[in-house]
This record gives structure tokens, C-alpha cells and sequence, in this order.
């Protein structure tokens, strides 16, 4: 399948924060995790929750790892950590979510272009909740995290 097509799918929908599979970080309960994809792999305690991962033979359609951080509090789905199996490169990020923002106010569908502690390229698409993290060459995508943009209630 395609990078795009692939992409499209894997990652359609739109919201406060970017849906994955079905489940909104902000809005989707542990229990709505639970439902749509069994119980999970692994489960580890971190603070102010927990994280369900599913991976291996239990990893969902389309991606190596999925993780999802829950909030002990609220019960709700902070984030989402996506770890895809198939290549997926920046021009079909580009494609699929938009291009590099004009000024870096960042409004609607562009990214703002930043680098990590250790020197490696992100994409945040703040207006979306989504931020696209790229492996050393620069080019394909390591992970995908979903959480509510800043300011999001």
C-alpha cells in the first residue's frame, strides 16, 4: 500500500485533539481502549497513571506499538504514542496533515519544525494535537504522538 493512502487511513479524522483507531486523548475513557482492542499487552504504572501498550502479536493494524497513557485522575486518554509498521516518509506527512507554517504563529493545518534534545527532527502540528517524530536519517517517521493541543479543555 502506498505511504499516503496508508497514512490517510491509518490516521483519519479530525477533532480537538487528532483521533487514532477511534480513540480521542481528552475524550476516550480506558474503558473505550479496553472495548475496541482487548486488553493490552502490557501494562505499566507511571505517575498520575498508566500506560496500555500493545505490541507483538497483539499490536494493532498498521502499527509496530501503540501506547496509550491514562490519566489515574480522570480515567481519560492523555495520549497516544503510535509506532508504525510500515515506512512512512515526510512528504506524505506533509500530503496528508500540511505544510510547514508561513510564521510561527502556527494556525490551521501547518507544522512548526523543531529538533529534540538529541538533535532529531519533529514536526508539531499544534492547531491538531499531533506531533510527528522522524528516526536519524531526517526523512521517515519514528513515532506519532496524539494528545489536545495546549490550551485544549
Amino acid at each position: 500500500m502506498r505511504p499516503f493512502l496508508f497514512l490517510s487511513l491509518l490516521l483519519a479524522g479530525a477533532a480537538l485533539a487528532k483521533p487514532w483507531q477511534g480513540i480521542e486523548p481528552g475524550t476516550s475513557k480506558k474503558a473505550d481502549v479496553i472495548d475496541k482492542f482487548g486488553p493490552a499487552t502490557k501494562t505499566v504504572k507511571s505517575e498520575g497513571g498508566e500506560i496500555l501498550a500493545y505490541l507483538g502479536e497483539q499490536a494493532i493494524k498498521g502499527a509496530k506499538q501503540a501506547q496509550f497513557r491514562i490519566a489515574t485522575a480522570t480515567g481519560l486518554v492523555e495520549r497516544i504514542d503510535v509506532f508504525p509498521g510500515p515506512v512512512i516518509d515526510k512528504d506524505a506527512i506533509e500530503a496528508t496533515y500540511g505544510p510547514m507554517c508561513a510564521s510561527a504563529k502556527a494556525e490551521g493545518a501547518c507544522y512548526v519544525k523543531k529538533l529534540t534534545d538529541d538533535f532529531r527532527t519533529y514536526f508539531q502540528y499544534l492547531s491538531m494535537g499531533l506531533t510527528v517524530f522522524f528516526k536519524e536519517d531526517g526523512k521517515t517517521v519514528h513515532s506519532f504522538v496524539f494528545q489536545p493541543p495546549k490550551g485544549a479543555k
